[in-house]
């Protein structure tokens, strides 16, 4: 599944950076079209996640996986049958579906392979695909320079075959055991787990709306960045496609090295403090490039671009773990496909509250890393493990346990003989310890 996620994004890569010119150059759409058809594309594509958990639950997710990635390769596809506007609208929003739906059944996948170990093969999937990523734009900046219709249509095809070969190859994984078909299957009543619901889960939804906010790394490393580099500070216009490739170098140098503090609920919480605290470093440079000269400008881009990075990395770390530690086994596939609304929804709110921040200017970012700060916060006292509660007799009486038990042992087997235990063997010192204080003998029935 490793080497279907590098295809997936080396394909991807060809085709992202060249999505947006195939439509300006060849479709020759306007740029307010081609806004509302990747608007209109991201509002049914928050349908995908929820879905294809649903469907994981209840059938093999290798097979859905299939039908999901030659539904993404079809639809990219028709975008070569037509040049108006309409059916571009509904082809590209039809991709948009499975899309969506199977960046949720890989990780689904993941999880049930790698068990115990889901962090750490969570770290080298990413590592993987962001090297992909890094080899198929690569291979579309080597297209574009040649800018012809038939460069774009060439990339396009590219990625279409990129599916057609992970399908192929997904076909030839092995199905990981689900918890809830496993349940099914074996003819055993569902645990009360299996009937969770996580739209009743008001833990879990809520935990999933701060993921929303803490999701938005995406939008201002990729949005926000660029815009703000052109607009609002004197570092050079080059400096905005290296804030991507700095980004690339240390996910792909310290994902699976830092993962080891991600490998549990309780570490994954931890995280979220310096999550918080790379968020409004990010935020208090971003502001600060705005206030000097190239030089100083390139140098705080960087040093912002480097903790927007780190919050990224951290996050996806303590994602991936909370995600799945707080949904139930049997529900699995229902609960992560909630969670992957978070990213769905970002895609089409990120780049609006990334917007507003430049447009406002320089103070806008500290006070976006503050709201990042909260987010963190709030989304840790979410998933906090629940307390304990102290014994019964304890919080009434105030009685230490084990004298309880001793007075209960001493009312159960005082018919016995001194010396001896109801079984008839002896009680030994360590009977004695256990038997409650003396107290006094009963009065002798009358007549003996």
């Amino acid at each position: 599944m490793l080497v279907v996620a590098v295809i997936d994004k080396v394909g991807t890569g060809l085709w992202s950076g060249a999505s947006t010119l195939y439509f300006i150059y060849v479709a020759h759409l306007s740029v307010s079209q081609i806004g509302l058809l990747m608007g209109l594309s991201g509002v049914l594509g928050i349908a995908g996640p929820p879905l294809a958990g649903r469907l994981a639950d209840r059938f093999p997710v290798t097979r859905i996986l299939v039908v999901a990635q030659l539904a993404r390769g079809a639809a990219l596809l028709a975008l070569l049958t037509t040049d108006d506007y309409v059916p571009l609208v509904l082809f590209s929003a039809l991709g948009a579906l499975p899309d969506r739906a199977s960046s949720v059944l890989t990780k689904l996948f993941a999880a049930r392979v790698a068990g115990p170990q889901r962090i750490r093969y969570q770290a080298i999937q990413r590592t993987a695909v962001n090297v992909g990523w890094a080899v198929g734009a690569t291979g579309a900046a080597a297209a574009l320079t040649v800018g012809t219709t038939t460069a774009y249509q060439a990339l396009l095809l590219a990625n279409v075959a990129s599916y057609l070969v992970i399908g192929v190859l997904t076909l030839r994984c092995a199905e990981p055991p689900a918890p809830s078909r496993v349940v099914a299957e074996s003819g055993l009543p569902a645990t009360p787990a299996g009937k969770a619901n996580p739209w009743r889960d008001r833990r879990y939804l809520s935990f999933t709306a701060t993921e929303v906010w803490l999701f938005l790394d995406d939008s201002i490393l990729q949005v926000g960045f660029p815009l703000w580099i052109v607009h609002a500070t004197e570092a050079p216009v080059g400096l905005a496609p290296l804030v991507l490739v700095l980004n690339s170098v240390l996910v792909i140098a310290l994902q699976v090295p830092l993962s080891r503090f991600g490998e549990n609920r309780a570490a994954a919480r931890r995280l979220l403090l310096p999550i918080g605290a790379a968020f409004l470093t990010g935020g208090v440079a971003l502001a600060a490039s705005a206030a000097g000269g190239p030089w100083f400008a390139t140098a705080a881009v960087l040093v912002a671009a480097a903790a927007f990075s780190m919050a990224e990395i951290l996050h996806a770390l303590a994602s991936w773990e909370l995600s799945l530690a707080l949904a139930p086994g049997e529900a699995q596939g229902a609960y992560l496909g909630v969670h992957g609304l978070a990213q769905s929804a970002q895609r089409s709110l990120g780049p609006v509250v990334v917007g507003v921040a430049v447009s406002t200017g320089a103070l806008a970012w500290p006070v976006l890393g503050v709201t990042l700060v909260g987010a963190c916060l709030a989304q840790r006292r979410l998933v906090r493990p629940p307390v304990p509660s102290a014994p019964a007799e304890d919080q009434v009486t105030g009685t230490p346990e084990v004298q309880v038990r001793s007075t209960a042992e001493v009312t159960v087997t005082g018919a016995a003989p001194a010396g001896t235990t109801a079984g008839g063997g002896t009680t030994g010192a360590r009977s004695t310890e256990r038997r409650a204080p003396a107290a006094s003998p009963p009065p002798h029935a009358p007549g003996t």
